[in-house]
């Protein structure tokens, strides 16, 4: 368990913006709607579209879907995605892929570069790869690990949408540029974030609390305290809700806000710190327990 801390975490310099960002009430946001979508719908003849957005801090995208599926990627910053029924912090080193249909939300944490890729899929084929989709798993939001190769690929596809440039013929590069995407999505290493988020109010009220300040109390009888209500209550909602543990729930928010903040570059100790552990050794030992890896590896 980390050591209680007595200082919000939007209460430090580094973590100002991302507090503002991902508190239900932040002021001065700016809400802007999507980049008219059908302009890049993806189609069998070009599987994969492309679009670059520039967003400022604090833009808010109103809620939309779409048929086909969808991957963000931050190229620059840090965005917050509420897609289904779960909250995900998306840094420059990680993607989320969205499937066809869900509705989502894009938060700007801080001045973001977004890359977003629009995949053509068909019943039959839900997913990167050209086959059937016999886990289900690629019919669920996921985080991805963004390799090397898969962000300069996505940083050469072509970005004009349809009426604009010279009219789109059969292109060999571009077809070939699509192929490899395609199959560095498939073979992407998928990574345990995200944040569920359960539909009853008192326990929405009291998670939108914590993602703001996960810091600020370390025990669900703090929080329940805070929030007016019984850490009995709040516990029998977290499972009843959620499926886990104040705990496990917590600890899931904690991890995205350190990709955050390792995003720029601010040091492990720090982010330890931050984050309410009482040294960097305490904050490893938790990356371990929840994604089975240590923290160099994930947050790097």
């Amino acid at each position: 368990m980390p050591k209680p801390s007595s200082t919000p975490l939007h209460a430090t310099v580094a973590s100002a913006a991302l507090a503002m960002a991902v508190a239900p009430n932040a002021k001065r946001r700016h809400r802007v709607a999507p980049l008219e979508p059908m302009r890049y719908a993806p189609s069998p003849q070009r599987p994969v579209r492309a679009k670059l957005r520039l967003l400022a801090a604090n833009t808010h995208v109103d809620p939309h879907s779409h048929p086909w599926a969808q991957v963000a990627l931050s190229s620059k910053g840090v965005i917050r995605m509420n897609a289904g029924r779960s909250t995900y912090l998306v840094p420059p080193m990680r993607a989320l892929w969205i499937p066809p249909g869900v509705e989502h939300i894009v938060s700007v944490v801080e001045d973001a570069e977004i890359r977003t890729l629009y995949i053509h899929q068909d019943a039959d084929h839900i997913g990167p790869a050209r086959q059937p989709d016999a886990s289900g798993a690629w019919q669920q939001c996921r985080v991805l690990d963004v390799s090397p190769l898969l962000r300069e690929l996505v940083l050469h596809l072509p970005l004009q949408p349809d009426g604009e440039g010279p009219a789109w013929v059969a292109r060999e590069r571009e077809r070939s540029l699509c192929n490899l995407v395609l199959d560095e999505l498939a073979h992407a290493k998928p990574v345990r974030l995200g944040v569920d988020l359960p539909r009853d109010k008192r326990l929405r009220s009291l998670c939108e609390a914590v993602l703001a300040a996960p810091a600020r109390w370390s025990s669900l009888d703090e929080w329940s305290r805070e929030a007016g209500a019984s850490s009995r209550t709040m516990a029998r909602l977290f499972r009843a809700e959620l499926g886990t543990t104040f705990v496990q729930w917590r600890q899931q928010v904690l991890l995205a806000q350190a990709l955050a903040l390792a995003a720029r570059r601010v040091p492990m100790a720090t982010i330890a710190a931050e984050l309410g552990y009482a040294s960097a050794s305490a904050f490893s030992a938790m990356v371990r327990r929840s994604v089975g890896v240590p923290p160099t590896e994930l947050l790097l």
